[in-house]
């Protein structure tokens, strides 16, 4: 994992000596909103207005920040609308590359090797993280957005008036939005960010401040989970694909490559179940590639794995009956 440097590229790990061997995830620059008449959303400029064609999505199969984009795009009936490449699995010293191998896509509209070429595309002189997803508009040549959270926000609702498009799918309802936000704050601190706070840890108090904040808050959600269908109470929302994405990877991934060993998520009942359901759902199998996933995690973080090597388990039945109909 690099980082661009005034638009140049470098080859550098994250510096987790000046917090104290704690990991620190660097924040999204590109904030720009897709509305459906092209006005200014909450952060960034104008122009921007939702049309068929115009945008394109980078993602990686393995990422889970990227993966929640794929799924709302799929749930919303956004592929018609939206094209799509995927990087390779492999992360190494160039950082994230497209090659045409394992369900991999190349980059159709910019035509680049290497997924930092897309940042400088966009800015000749950009200095930070070279991460996906990223949302692309083809007309000004440039990225609309890299923070996943508001991407699928724009795909919630932004297209709604494009042929095809599920408008009757709601994920972000206004009455249950604060409700939602409360929610996903702990989840995205503790959970979905927690496990690269234990897995990119330098030091062992860095690591068991997380490690106690990721079960704590898993023991929450269980708890929740136990009486409710959804994290928002009977309504599926953003807040239950944004945690489905961590969960599907904890046990192959999180569990041994991170250490997050103090229970698997096949240990919890509700979890487990709950993640059953979600992995059942029309379209959201085929969104999640195991191939990608774990080769990702195991082939390219050398600091962590330096053999590379790839566990062939854990066996996982995702199709297995979930029970929670009841709830």
């Amino acid at each position: 994992m690099g980082m661009l440097i005034d638009g140049v590229w470098k080859d550098i790990w994250y510096n987790t000596e000046e917090n104290k061997g704690r990991f620190k995830r660097a924040q999204a620059q590109f904030r720009n909103w897709i509305t459906a008449d092209g006005t200014a959303g909450s952060s960034g400029t104008d122009g921007f207005a939702a049309e068929s064609g115009r945008y394109h999505l980078y993602i990686s199969l393995a990422c889970p920040w990227a993966h929640r984009t794929l799924i709302f795009r799929k749930l919303k009936g956004l592929e018609p609308h939206i094209s799509l490449s995927v990087v390779d699995h492999f992360m190494g010293s160039d950082g994230w590359e497209f090659h045409d191998r394992d369900g991999a896509i190349p980059d159709t509209v910019n035509g680049a090797d290497k997924m930092w070429q897309i940042y400088t595309t966009a800015d000749p002189t950009y200095t930070g993280r070279v991460t996906v997803p990223v949302l692309w508009d083809k007309t000004r040549n440039t990225i609309v957005s890299n923070e996943s959270s508001e991407i699928i926000r724009m795909f919630n609702s932004a297209f709604d008036g494009l042929e095809g498009v599920r408008a009757d799918l709601d994920f972000y309802p206004e009455p249950l939005r604060q409700q939602i936000d409360a929610i996903n704050d702990p989840i995205y601190h503790r959970i979905n960010n927690g496990v690269y706070k234990c897995g990119f840890a330098t030091t062992q108090e860095a690591y068991e401040e997380a490690f106690a904040e990721l079960f704590d808050q898993l023991d929450a959600v269980e708890a929740i989970l136990t009486t409710n269908r959804y994290l928002v109470g009977e309504t599926l929302t953003e807040a239950d694909w944004r945690l489905f994405t961590t969960l599907v990877r904890f046990d192959p991934v999180y569990v041994g490559h991170f250490k997050c060993n103090r229970q698997r998520i096949a240990d919890f009942p509700a979890l487990s179940a709950y993640l059953r359901e979600l992995y059942q759902m029309p379209g959201i199998a085929e969104t999640v590639d195991m191939l990608h996933i774990k080769n990702h995690y195991y082939g390219s973080h050398e600091s962590i794995n330096p053999t590379r090597i790839v566990p062939k388990g854990p066996t996982m039945d995702l199709t297995a009956p979930h029970g929670r109909d009841h709830l």
